[in-house]
């Protein structure tokens, strides 16, 4: 099934800011960080706890500036959580309990990111909404029927989709206000971060080999493969011992070609070669001779003759890419530090409840 893209926050935010989702070590083994202090009781007196077959089924389980947040709203999120994690392993009491704690802990930032919408009093219009639903036809290549039939192959109806990618906007407005338009990377922070990661930004290295070549395939004669290999291992020791490698594919080479250019492969780069061959290749150093290589055509083998180690790629084409990714991890950075910020200064209590949170 094709499987389409709906959301238009980028991943760093949208996991802060709507909940988003995680692994099970990350879920199962990493313990929220609660906040430390609590505070008052809200207003309105909370509901008492709904029970039915001894269960527990809706508590409130945080109060995050007077407003609730629900066993309900909790289980809700962590359901899909838990039963994409039981795909790979049963999970026990413990876990789960912890998979519920890690959503409330979400879920409490996410309320706060609310309020601080409603504070600030930031809104998005019709068109904007309508714009960014048109942006997501085009990147997923959908009409408006078809938008409708993926949303409802989802589980979600477009009028509830139209009320996500409100929020979504909204969310991007209120992280461009607080976090991003306070953001600057200067030229000589890109130039710094340039210098220190050239062999990230190197062309690709080329190599230059030969090889000799001993035909047979798996469906031949046990005899048959028995006798290539013999060959070409009696070949390998004369090729280790120093003889002509060139020489030794014109006169062994069962490659029609090797008669003429002795087993040259030419200039080729990572992922020009078949997968055996160039592992052989990787590992070797120029003027070494690979041990016996077998794919499904044959035994090979291979000598280096050179490797050329890419040259840095210009940092003038390099400039935008390079500010995008300092842009990015600052925006994390900033974000994180911020709704850190925020948290500190709210009003939040969380309710325990043994065996559930």
């Amino acid at each position: 099934m094709k499987r389409y893209v709906f959301t238009l926050i980028p991943a760093c935010i949208a996991l802060c800011v709507s909940g988003g989702c995680a692994t099970k070590q990350a879920l199962v083994q990493k313990e929220p960080n609660p906040p430390a202090v609590k505070v008052e009781q809200p207003k309105t007196a909370p509901p008492a706890p709904f029970m039915a077959s001894g269960k527990m089924l809706n508590a409130i389980v945080a109060v995050v500036n007077d407003e609730i947040i629900t066993l309900y709203d909790v289980n809700h999120d962590a359901q899909p959580l838990i039963r994409e994690n039981e795909k790979k392993s049963p999970l026990n009491d413990a876990e789960r309990s912890r998979i519920r704690r890690t959503v409330l802990d979400s879920l409490v930032e996410k309320k706060l990111v609310e309020q601080k919408i409603k504070e600030l009093n930031i809104k998005v219009s019709e068109d904007e909404i309508r714009q960014a639903m048109d942006d997501v036809k085009r990147q997923n290549n959908l009409n408006q029927e078809g938008l409708v039939k993926a949303l409802a192959a989802q589980g979600i109806s477009y009028d509830q989709y139209h009320s996500q990618l409100q929020e979504q906007l909204e969310r991007l407005k209120l992280v461009s206000l607080e976090v991003r338009s306070r953001i600057q990377v200067g030229e000589s922070e890109v130039r710094a971060y340039y210098d220190a990661n050239l062999d990230k930004y190197r062309e690709e290295d080329t190599f230059r080999a030969r090889h000799i070549f001993f035909k047979t395939s798996e469906k031949a004669p046990a005899e048959e493969i028995k006798r290539a290999m013999t060959t070409a291992l009696n070949v390998l020791a004369e090729a280790k011992s120093g003889k002509d490698f060139a020489e030794l594919a014109r006169n062994y080479s069962e490659d029609p070609a090797a008669r003429k250019d002795g087993g040259d492969l030419g200039s080729f780069k990572k992922g020009d070669m078949q997968p055996e061959l160039e592992q052989a290749i990787l590992a070797l150093k120029p003027g070494e001779v690979s041990e016996l290589v077998y794919t499904p055509l044959g035994f090979h083998l291979i000598k280096l003759e050179s490797r050329i180690i890419g040259k840095p790629k210009p940092f003038e084409g390099l400039k935008s890419e390079i500010e995008d990714t300092l842009y990015k991890k600052k925006s994390e950075d900033r974000f994180s530090a911020w709704a850190k910020d925020l948290r500190s200064k709210a009003n939040i209590e969380l309710k325990e409840l043994p065996g559930i949170l």
